[in-house]
């Protein structure tokens, strides 16, 4: 399965934390670790200083504390531990996957699976409890879903439109449609 992955595993770029405005260029192949620098600083010492590379095969990055106590000052503790285990031969497959593929499979899980879902990392939160995911939901399981009440998700959601009885959903319509309505009667025209 590790043959299907391309290279690089993993790669990410960026500034260094404040006050430093030095760029960052970390990325982890199938053999090697390769870490690149340039500095930039307004200092004349530092003005014509060259960007800097360290390649090292992965059994060394594992071993060597400097280069990855930089990593995760630039990159962030998250970043340092899911490269090491890279190195070590750990693929988590799913960090490779797009977040709508994900929201797509985690689609066809029961509700009670993807309460449990949520709960076991913060990007399966986030993804669980997104509106795209609910709407996806709601689209799924309904035969129609009128114009209204597409309309009404975007003032209580589609995790409420799903939960919400029929009953209660035509109340909450015919309320939203009393409100648009002038004191003469008159309905208020839309813009769509």
């Amino acid at each position: 399965m590790a043959s299907l992955l391309t290279e690089p595993l993993f790669k990410i770029s960026g500034q260094a934390p404040p006050p430093s405005k030095n760029f960052y260029f970390f990325s982890v192949t199938k053999t090697e670790v390769i870490w690149r620098w340039w500095k930039i600083s307004m200092r004349a010492v530092d003005r014509f200083s060259k960007p800097g590379q360290v390649k090292e095969p992965l059994e060394d990055f594992l071993d060597d504390a400097k280069l990855q106590s930089e990593v995760a000052m630039v990159f962030g503790h998250h970043i340092l531990e899911y490269s090491k285990a890279l190195c070590q031969g750990h693929y988590n497959y799913l960090e490779l996957l797009s977040d709508s593929l994900i929201l797509r499979v985690i689609s066809y899980l029961e509700l009670e699976d993807v309460c449990r879902l949520g709960q076991t990392s913060l990007r399966f939160r986030k993804l669980c409890e997104s509106e795209e995911f609910w709407e996806q939901a709601v689209r799924r399981r309904c035969f129609t879903i009128s114009a209204e009440a597409a309309s009404l998700s975007s003032e209580v959601g589609w995790r409420s439109i799903f939960f919400t009885g029929k009953l209660q959903l035509q109340k909450l319509i015919s309320r939203r449609r009393l409100k648009t309505e002038t004191p003469d009667g008159d309905s208020l025209q839309s813009c769509a």
